[in-house]
């Protein structure tokens, strides 16, 4: 299988498409004229046109830690 395009893992496309059907399931209304009714069709259909996307968090430097993460 193929990463789709925009996405650094098939694992994250599951992910976001996941939140995406929540968010069509919690009444978002569909970006897209889907083929499906189904929340995890109509998301995957967004993805794949392009309409929806990720941000990556910024993830903390070892310098920005607090001092007693590594303390046991």
């Amino acid at each position: 299988m193929d990463i789709k395009e925009g996405f650094d893992s098939n694992y994250r496309y599951v992910l976001v498409a996941a939140r995406r059907a929540r968010q069509l399931q919690n009444g978002s209304q569909p970006l897209v004229n889907a083929r499906s009714g189904k929340a995890c069709r109509v998301a995957q259909d967004e993805l794949d046109a392009g309409l929806v996307g990720y941000q990556d968090k910024a993830k903390p430097a070892i310098d920005d830690l607090p001092s007693n993460t590594f303390a046991r």
